[in-house]
């Protein structure tokens, strides 16, 4: 809980206490009316209703049940005090204020609010005449008329506090989702960077491993390349941690290519690289990458094609094939965070066996401004 929420707390533990004022009517009568009886039975009673009303202010959601009990003992309490002390009337509008906190049906509250009104009325008709106790019909006409006005505002303020918790609840669960997600993407952003660049990594330091004895300039050049790559796999770590953004599909292209070409896969890119839009591209060669990362790790091939198109119902398309041994395709971080990105934007992915591994991407076309790009690598270079 943060200072903020601790002060809110405070406020609203205090706040109730502040209609306690309401009770200085209990002892308005004795005041006119100086009677050491009166005085006894109306402190009484004042003890008597503090105690309900602390009872009633520290009964939590929980409690509820404990709630119903102290406004039904403050409705006896008035029914027993205004025959003989009309301050009494307070209690009466106390049960009203309480009624919409405790119960959510306006309808129920407004019915209780109808038998206060006849308990008012009926104890004003028993005790109308002369005598020992007397009740004034303007003291029952004014106590029901509060009771009205403070409770038809307290149903007011009450479906407010409502509405306010259930959109505290509703904010409080967007955060954690969102910080979920969160937590879901950075993961599949560490997996599809990281993984594409360490292998990368460890197949040059195999490879210059290969060549220190035979031919160490090449493999003080690989290792050159290891440096390289680690420390763009350090700037591609920052990336993922604040939101991967991509390059473009030609610069991600010409990083296929070298990586494919150092396990001794042939890339060729059939088609020209179609104007995509930034989410678009960005779910492209994330897909793309990992598509790469999975040949060198696992394919055993020699070939790679690359293909875009667009097909009749408005998809643009990414067909990635390799002429390797024919695996057991397990969906595992890896392509279960590709298949999210494709499906985050309304396309579709498939991967077949045979022969090689075939991925299809289908994305949606989604007609927006092209945003300035690196300059395209041109195609007769893969």
């Amino acid at each position: 809980m943060t200072g903020n929420d601790n002060i809110s707390s405070a406020r609203q533990n205090k706040w109730p206490w502040i209609w306690l004022a309401y009770t200085g009517f209990l002892f308005i009568d004795p005041v006119l009316e100086p009677n050491r009886h009166i005085w006894l039975a109306t402190i009484t009673v004042f003890i008597t209703f503090l105690a309900l009303f602390f009872g009633y202010v520290r009964a939590t959601d929980e409690g509820r049940p404990l709630r119903f009990w102290m406004i039904g003992a403050t409705f006896l309490l008035g029914l027993a005090t205004f025959p003989w002390n009309s301050g009494g009337i307070t209690f009466f509008i106390y049960v009203a204020g309480f009624l919409p906190f405790s119960i959510e049906s306006k309808r129920r509250v407004l019915a209780l609010f109808f038998v206060e009104a006849l308990a008012i009325l009926g104890e004003a008709y028993i005790f109308r005449a002369p005598g020992h106790f007397q009740i004034g019909w303007p003291n029952a006409i004014i106590g029901i008329f509060l009771l009205l006005i403070i409770g038809g505002g307290n149903i007011f303020f009450a479906e407010q506090k409502r509405a306010d918790c259930k959109l505290r609840l509703a904010q409080e669960e967007n955060v954690a989702l969102a910080a979920v997600a969160e937590r879901e993407r950075i993961a599949r952003d560490l997996h599809d960077v990281l993984g594409h660049t360490l292998s990368v990594i460890v197949l040059k330091a195999e490879l210059a491993g290969r060549l220190i004895e035979t031919d160490p300039h090449r493999a003080a050049h690989e290792m050159a390349d290891v440096e390289r790559t680690a420390r763009t796999a350090l700037s591609e770590v920052r990336e993922a941690i604040g939101g991967y953004r991509s390059q473009g599909l030609s610069l991600e292209l010409e990083k296929a290519q070298k990586t494919l070409q150092s396990a001794g896969v042939a890339l060729s890119c059939e088609s020209p690289v179609p104007q995509l839009s930034a989410s678009e591209e960005t779910v492209l060669c994330l897909t793309l990458r990992e598509a790469v990362t999975n040949i060198v790790r696992h394919a055993m091939a020699t070939q790679c094609r690359i293909r875009f198109s667009r097909s009749e119902d408005g998809y643009h398309s990414l067909l990635i094939t390799d002429d390797g041994a024919q695996p057991k395709v397990r969906e595992g971080n890896g392509l279960r965070g590709m298949r999210e990105r494709v499906q985050s934007l309304g396309g579709r992915l498939s991967i077949t066996t045979s022969p090689g591994v075939t991925i299809l991407i289908e994305l949606p076309h989604t007609p927006s401004q092209p945003t300035p790009q690196l300059d395209k690598a041109p195609l007769a270079a893969l």
